[in-house]
């Protein structure tokens, strides 16, 4: 038989599921009502005189684009030096760990075995 708590979580995945989903379809309608409205040419000038015409919404989309791969290459950089630091603690725990299993069994070792 299920429990209480079973079936409560089960129908609150789902319902999180079509929360989820409303909150992107609203969120899709948002951005190609910005889109739309958003559609005027720009042109965006170069050094040596080069220039770039395009839509508005293009050149916002490349530059959120942009700012997205630097957010993630930053992130990255971030990631790679904890996981640095947490490979260094993990192998300093095991050097730790061998050394205190060693020094048990020392400490196991009575005296009077080592003389005879």
């Amino acid at each position: 038989m299920l429990s209480l708590r079973t079936v409560l979580f089960a129908n609150i995945k789902v319902i999180m599921r079509y929360l989820i989903w409303s909150l992107r379809v609203v969120l899709f309608l948002l951005l190609l009502g910005f889109a739309v409205k958003n559609d005027q040419p720009v042109v965006l000038r170069y050094f040596f005189g080069y220039e770039w015409s395009t839509s508005l919404v293009v050149v916002l989309l490349c530059f959120f684009t942009l700012g997205i791969v630097m957010g993630l290459l930053a992130m990255f950089a971030t990631l790679f030096r904890q996981r640095r630091e947490l490979a260094d603690v993990k192998r300093e725990l095991k050097l730790k760990n061998k050394l205190s299993e060693i020094d048990s069994q020392h400490d196991s070792i009575q005296p009077s075995e080592i003389l005879t």
